[in-house]
């Protein structure tokens, strides 16, 4: 097959995508695939007509991710001309002439539907799930409501418009932009000092905030591929909690699968992230993330519809407990994704 493999950005998530993209165009690679990876905000200078027909190696010098979000107005900065338009030059027509374009990309742009939603305008066939749920999905805010109402539990919270907001949480809570990913734009806060610089900083990325209850236990990741779930993965930060800096420097998180806990917890997690799925109208694949109470209670934080790819990522994890290895992953992931074309 001939695929793009798109990734990049101008998202915090940038450097996450990079690296997913990468391992992503290896292993289809591997699989004999003809394979191009792109940077979607940086796009590509030659002629798309013939991406294909070239003997390169897309992933070249891609940096391992550093312990902090990538500096996006230096990026826009490379871009080397102008234009307001967030997807590069020949993106489209090089993904135009693929059978597919794998997904890479996470945050904002990418995840948030948009992107879907221009590719389904344009014939584009792409992994992953339509525009709709992706939005749905994308937006912390807007899921929980469906979440509510579809009976999956998930931490009671309240939505800030503003810095004037008069809400004031019991601690400790935790603060959250609507639409971030990686754990970036999330703190955890004890009083009313951290309070205030966690709303300052979280009001710097956009104008949407959560405050959600705090929920004191352990956490667990689901992926649900077709709407059946995979083995689940207990996450243990070594230090903090699962913050972007110990969710892709190796070492700093302890990941183990399947999670070593009982069978019955383990079908309500696996019950309520196919739960979750549904709700949102999710199809092909997603990640569904949980908090596990010291009383047993379990909650779903969210799902993620273009979760990590990255060699320290969970769905790859996952994947291998039954016996399915990355490359493999990649096909299936393309398999299932084809399906919404038929």
């Amino acid at each position: 097959m001939k695929i793009v493999v798109l990734a990049g950005g101008i998202s915090t998530e940038r450097d996450v995508s990079l690296v997913s993209g990468t391992e992503i165009y290896k292993a289809l690679k591997s699989k004999g695939h003809n394979v191009v990876l792109l940077d979607v905000y940086l796009g590509y200078d030659g002629d798309p007509a013939h991406i294909f027909e070239q003997d390169t190696d897309w992933a070249g010098k891609i940096a391992r991710i550093t312990a902090s979000a990538p500096d996006i107005e230096a990026v826009k900065a490379s871009r080397g001309y102008e234009s307001p338009s967030i997807i590069g030059r020949n993106v489209i027509e090089a993904c135009q002439s693929a059978d597919i374009v794998f997904m890479a990309l996470h945050g904002d742009f990418g995840e948030n539907g948009k992107l879907q939603a221009a590719f389904d305008l344009m014939g584009i066939r792409y992994t992953g799930t339509d525009s709709f749920s992706a939005a749905l999905a994308m937006d912390k805010a807007v899921a929980k409501q469906v979440f509510m109402m579809n009976g999956v539990n998930t931490p009671p919270s309240h939505l800030l418009t503003g810095l004037d907001d008069p809400y004031r949480p019991e601690y400790p809570c935790v603060v959250k932009i609507c639409n971030g990913g990686s754990s970036i734009g999330v703190y955890i806060v004890n009083n009313d000092s951290e309070y205030k610089k966690a709303l300052k900083e979280a009001f710097s990325y956009e104008g949407r905030v959560i405050v959600e209850n705090y929920i004191k236990g352990r956490e667990f990741t689901d992926c649900v591929i077709e709407g059946k779930a995979l083995p689940i993965v207990e996450i243990t930060p070594k230090e903090g909690f699962y913050d972007y800096k110990n969710k892709y420097q190796a070492g700093a998180t302890i990941e183990v699968c399947p999670a070593p806990i009982p069978p019955e917890l383990t079908d309500r997690i696996q019950s309520q992230a196919v739960a979750a799925y549904r709700a949102l109208g999710i199809r092909t694949y997603a990640r569904v993330d949980f908090i596990v109470s010291e009383d047993d209670k379990v909650y779903c934080l969210e799902a993620n519809t273009l979760p990590g790819m990255t060699p320290t990522s969970l769905i790859p994890q996952e994947a291998a407990a039954i016996g399915c290895n990355f490359p493999d992953l990649c096909e299936w992931i393309i398999r299932v994704s084809l399906k919404k074309y038929e």
